[in-house]
């Protein structure tokens, strides 16, 4: 059994990382122990063990600005397992703090990786959260995150969620956030799939507020035979509120992909936009690249890294 710096080491060089520098908070779970943790003025962190996870309290005081991103680990090195994350985060009014997330799964063959969380992000806050997956070759992973949101009157939440190095295996992203008067929301998604992945984004923005704004992104590239099914919904409530769905997905190979943006206005001084694409690759992008002197097959790779990028 691997010492905790040496699960750590292992796990940061699986995700290509870098220890964080002493002044950066952070969090390292393994299955489900607390393995590494550090915390910086202003940010509160309360970790529990649980008998497949962990529960987390993570608050962030009234009025604190944290500059460095707060960098957390979770992942498993066995092949196979199961790692339940319950998340609190509570950010107070004014309060400014991002969180790097990578979620780390190099050995999978068979491992559900599921998460709760409730982020509450009140007055004036500012929040952003960018999750990173790394996968091995296997696909043996089962990714289940799911999301309640509240964003206050002018307070800004981002989410990133990346899966592009490695199999996906099968994601089911469930994500929802109303948003206040004058608040920001942000969601996005990249995601590559391959082999016979299978993924599922259901991401739902309600813009309650009066001036609200949401962005509801997903990007994804299919090769093989895998599969996307995009649920994005974006509703705005109130007078002024804004907002825009925009989904590209790349179909390669046998995979196949669907999309279903939903709009709603429900004031008449509201409006939402739209737009989806799904197919190949762009015809003249390619032929620009392979005038240019590229392969085919080189072109088409670079054009999915600018779609994911």
């Amino acid at each position: 059994m691997l010492s905790e710096n040496s699960t750590i080491r292992a796990l940061f060089d699986s995700a290509g990382l870098h220890e964080p520098g002493t002044d950066t908070a952070r969090v390292v779970v393994h299955g489900n122990r607390v393995i590494g943790s550090r915390l910086v003025r202003g940010l509160d962190v309360d970790a529990r063990e649980t008998a497949d996870g962990i529960e987390a309290d993570i608050s962030v005081r009234v009025g604190a600005r944290i500059e460095t991103p707060i960098h957390m680990c979770f992942g498993m090195l066995p092949e196979t397992g199961k790692q339940h994350i319950v998340l609190r985060v509570r950010m107070g009014k004014g309060a400014a703090a991002s969180i790097l997330a990578h979620c780390v799964f190099p050995n999978a063959l068979d491992i559900t990786h599921s998460m709760d969380a409730e982020i509450e992000v009140g007055d004036g806050a500012d929040y952003s959260y960018f999750e990173r997956h790394v996968h091995g070759r296997e696909g043996g992973v089962l990714v289940l995150p799911k999301a309640r949101v509240r964003v206050g009157e002018n307070a800004r939440f981002k989410t990133e969620f990346e899966l592009i190095k490695g199999r996906v295996g099968m994601i089911d992203v469930d994500y929802e956030t109303y948003v206040g008067p004058g608040g920001v929301l942000e969601m996005v998604a990249r995601i590559s799939g391959r082999g016979n992945d299978r993924i599922r984004i259901g991401e739902t923005g309600i813009l309650d507020g009066e001036g609200s704004r949401g962005v509801l992104k997903s990007h994804i590239a299919l090769r093989d035979r895998a599969k996307a099914d995009v649920h994005n919904r974006l509703v705005a409530n109130a007078a002024y509120a804004r907002g825009h769905v925009d989904c590209k997905e790349i179909v390669q190979d046998e995979a196949s992909a669907s999309a279903i943006p939903i709009v709603e206005v429900n004031h008449p001084k509201a409006h939402v936009t739209h737009e989806a694409s799904i197919g190949s690759v762009d015809s003249k992008q390619l032929e620009t690249l392979m005038a240019r002197g590229l392969t085919e097959d080189d072109a088409v790779e670079r054009i999915i890294r600018g779609l994911l990028s």
